[in-house]
């Protein structure tokens, strides 16, 4: 497994690498963000201006990669070309930290969205599969993301069990997005401190958060496109002191604001972590 590559610090905020905001991440003064994020998907083979600025950005700070096309939980046969070339990418900007989502995204063609994978024994089976045979062609291990989901798929068992028996028979990481569980646990009915606290803390690689669309009461649209809620927050300060503070990243994929309003939601990430810190060290 790769062990030379760039990691975020665990008392980290980062920022999604948007074409939209590469003018304004390459103008960003040292310290502003700690990493970035992008989906390698979107990136391999770009040269150009664009890979210029990537190269830029990755020569300054610390690069993770979010995986957007993989289908973990697909039928059709894993992409051994793009998961070769998929490594070269992380290689060459010395990733560390590549996850992909807990979903599947193509049949028989790509679906263009991100679809739930049925909670069922034989379902688990599946996916751990993949997820150790994506392991072996990248040769590292990789973190898997909770997704929102709207129409739930056959449940044999409940998400929490799911997501923990594929994350042990896959021996793999997770990538845990708690605006993902917030935005569950209002659709689905159950509850998201709960569900937080049967997280297995030591495969957490990191955090995401972004904001979400209120639709209703009863539901919520995870978009990427607005401010983080106060409810979320608050559960991302419950997910520090539940299971310490790792690498967090800030989602944000339209509706930009000027930079500046995204740099003071990672100060609010930031004063999270320092206040979660603290706690840790004394427990350590």
């Amino acid at each position: 497994m790769v062990s030379s590559h760039l990691s975020p610090a665990p008392v980290s905020a980062g920022l999604g690498l948007r074409r939209a905001l590469l003018d304004q991440l390459l103008a960003a003064a040292p310290g502003d963000f700690d990493f970035l994020e992008c989906a390698p998907d979107n990136w391999i083979g770009v040269g150009g201006r664009l890979g210029e600025a990537l190269e830029q950005l990755t020569s300054r700070v610390p690069l993770t990669c979010h995986g957007l096309s993989l289908s973990l939980g697909g039928v059709e046969p894993l992409d051994d070309t793009f998961l070769a070339r998929t490594r070269r990418f992380l290689d060459r900007h010395q990733v560390a930290l590549y996850s992909e989502h807990l979903s599947y995204c193509a049949d028989d063609g790509h679906l263009y969205d991100l679809m739930p994978i049925p909670f069922t024994e034989e379902a688990v089976h599946h996916v751990a599969a993949r997820i150790r045979q994506v392991q072996d062609a990248l040769g590292r291990r990789i973190a898997v993301e909770n997704v929102s989901y709207y129409a739930a798929p056959y449940q044999a068992m409940a998400e929490v069990d799911f997501v923990n028996a594929v994350l042990d028979e896959a021996d793999c990481d997770l990538l845990l997005d708690v605006n993902n569980i917030y935005v569950n646990a209002i659709n689905h009915g159950y509850d998201a401190r709960g569900f937080l606290a049967r997280m297995p803390s030591r495969r957490i690689a990191s955090y995401h958060i972004a904001g979400h669309y209120d639709e209703a009461d009863d539901l919520k649209i995870d978009t990427h496109g607005a401010d983080v809620k106060e409810d979320v927050w608050t559960l991302l300060a419950d997910a520090y002191r539940l299971h310490g503070v790792r690498p967090t990243l800030l989602e944000r994929d339209f509706n930009f604001p000027p930079l500046a309003m995204l740099l003071t939601e990672l100060g609010r990430i930031r004063d999270l972590q320092a206040q979660a810190a603290p706690r840790e060290s004394a427990h350590g």
